[in-house]
């Protein structure tokens, strides 16, 4: 039996669910050896900035029991070189693009919006709100639903009617959803969630910190449950919100969990560093988790957990299909 894995985030349909986690394929180049990357739903790039940013010091990356943690630092090449030769790259190829923006102010933000606006091939724009914001003695913009919102709005207002503003979300905070709520006051489109947690080690034979920045974000299959949890909370209070679901996702039934929790795509990151092909991998394994389970579309799993059993939801692609 084959499942109809078309998905949407916000008015923008996708064939199917699986996306790269930002900074996890760079701009698509690197992984676009091993497969196709048209036949993912889409790719997520790294967050881009606007001028060339060099990154932390190394050692920048350090492996945990049961994840990654890294202090990268947005380590990227600017908007005018991506613009110029990344994006052209990807547009000529039909690779859906979900473009990661990062900045350090508003204005910042709003100026890569503006950029990016006018440019072809951008299905999406990811706003990484776990930047620190410099007008704010470095407090994180993701950590107020305040700041949060004022970076979405000057986005969503530059940014091209018809491209969907996302939302990434940190699970570093007191209360995610009054936060996830004020994205989307301030004009989301769609949220994404969850940003690395902050974590830390101690090389013992060292006796120093394993990574140069001291602290870096912890991916891997050790913030599923925090992801899980993050996406249930965010989607029961905000049913009607797409959700990009991320974080330790290593095979289709991880992938299965997060959209039972709400998501209705989910990204493939740390897995890649050892498996180019998972996003491939996880697809597959997905729809054939759904087949099993009698399911004819994977609409009908989104948030399925949430519901009593026997009831189902009108989704995006009811109303497309009821108007023709």
């Amino acid at each position: 039996m084959s499942v109809d894995m078309r998905t949407y985030l916000g008015h923008v349909e996708l064939g199917n669910p699986i996306t790269t986690a930002a900074g996890c394929a760079a701009s698509g180049a690197e992984l676009a050896q091993f497969f196709d990357l048209a036949r993912i739903g889409a790719l997520t790039t790294r967050s881009i900035t606007m001028a060339p940013r060099a990154g932390r010091p190394t050692p920048r990356v350090a492996e945990t029991p049961s994840g990654l943690l890294n202090a990268v630092g947005l380590q990227g090449p600017g908007v005018d070189a991506f613009l110029e030769r990344e994006l052209p790259w990807l547009a000529q190829r039909g690779i859906r693009t979900v473009v990661s923006i990062g900045g350090g102010t508003v204005a910042e933000y709003t100026a890569l919006a503006r950029r990016l606006t006018d440019a072809p091939g951008v299905t999406a724009v990811e706003v990484n709100l776990s930047c620190p914001n410099i007008e704010d003695r470095g407090r994180v913009f993701a950590r107020d639903g305040a700041a949060s919102a004022e970076v979405v709005a000057s986005v969503r207002s530059v940014m091209r009617y018809d491209v969907p503003v996302v939302a990434k979300l940190s699970p570093d905070v007191m209360d995610i959803v009054s936060v996830a709520r004020a994205c989307v006051d301030g004009g989301a489109d769609a949220l994404s969630m969850i940003n690395s947690p902050i974590g830390m080690s101690i090389d013992t034979e060292a006796m120093r910190p394993s990574l140069a920045a001291v602290t870096g974000g912890l991916s891997g299959p050790a913030i599923r449950p925090l992801a899980v949890r993050c996406v249930w909370q965010v989607h029961a209070a905000l049913p009607s919100v797409p959700i990009i679901g991320m974080g330790g996702v290593l095979t289709g039934r991880d992938a299965f969990e997060l959209i039972l929790a709400g998501a209705c795509v989910v990204a493939v990151g740390t897995a890649l560093f050892h498996d180019p092909y998972a996003c491939l991998r996880v697809l597959r394994e997905l729809e054939e988790l759904l087949a099993a389970r009698g399911f004819h579309r994977l609409a009908d799993a989104v948030g399925l957990a949430h519901r009593p059993p026997g009831t189902s939801a009108r989704h995006r692609i009811d109303l497309e299909e009821s108007s023709l």
